[in-house]
């Protein structure tokens, strides 16, 4: 009999949790696009630019500059010690600083009621002459996808 209800118990935490797994392969929305009335235009992809958009976070920065002191702080004795910590902070911040950088394209859609727009997305790969449904979210776009 408590070999039963355990199986029971089981299943039913099974098929609770079952709810929450997320859709894997599907697209990540924020939670501020939940509940919100959005346009979407279609259109065609008139050129393609490819950029790479600056890091506004010091984050990487600062980790960088932290890893590369620790690494520096490991090389030499005494006044070599030191300078070896300060170069090695500098330039870990350096390579910080750049692989926080993101490649990007900035996409000149020509949209099918006859409005040309430009926009910037980070991790995507569109084509001249491309077919894309552009998304909202109020005056922002807030996604543009293959059709």
């Amino acid at each position: 009999m408590k070999r039963i209800l355990t199986m029971m118990a089981t299943a039913a935490l099974v098929a609770g949790l079952s709810g929450c797994a997320p859709y894997y392969g599907a697209p990540t929305v924020s939670q501020s696009a939940t509940n919100q009335v959005m346009r979407a235009d279609k259109g065609t992809i008139r050129s393609v630019r490819y950029v790479v958009v600056e890091n506004n976070s010091p984050v990487g920065t600062l980790l960088g500059a932290a890893a590369g002191a620790a690494l520096g702080h490991t090389i030499g004795k005494g006044h070599g010690k030191d300078l070896a910590t300060i170069a090695g902070g500098l330039a870990g911040a350096y390579v910080g600083n750049e692989v926080s950088k993101a490649n990007a394209q900035e996409l000149t859609i020509h949209l099918d009621r006859g409005r040309t727009i430009v926009v910037v997305l980070k991790g995507t790969q569109f084509y001249p002459g491309e077919r894309v449904r552009v998304i909202y979210n109020g005056n922002q776009v807030g996604n543009v996808e293959p059709l």
